[in-house]
């Protein structure tokens, strides 16, 4: 059975007591949360392009070079990426970190 919830829901669902918690993560790709979440989402959503995975940056949050639309996540990969700071922003569609 598919979850109908929306990306934003499925986010929100865990922030409270995943969010920064990297400690949790298991099988780590890097020891720093950023590279870990970057290569994860490189590896679930490769690009062909040559860009930077950070898109753009205002104040204190960055926007993430993922369209979030080209593939699935998984309920792991979303509590993965949460465990490392990565939230979805529903006005933008996109995934947005705080620096």
């Amino acid at each position: 059975m598919s979850d109908t919830r929306s990306l934003h829901d499925r986010f929100d669902a865990v922030s409270f007591h995943e969010y920064i918690k990297f400690e949790r993560v298991e099988n780590r790709r890097s020891n720093r949360p950023d590279l870990h979440a970057f290569l994860l989402l490189d590896e679930l959503c490769p690009s062909n392009r040559d860009r930077d995975m950070v898109c753009a940056a205002e104040h204190d949050e960055i926007w993430l070079d993922v369209d979030v639309n080209s593939f699935v996540l998984t309920d792991d990969q979303i509590i993965e990426l949460t465990r490392c700071g990565v939230r979805y922003d529903p006005e933008c569609e996109c995934l947005v970190m705080f620096v």
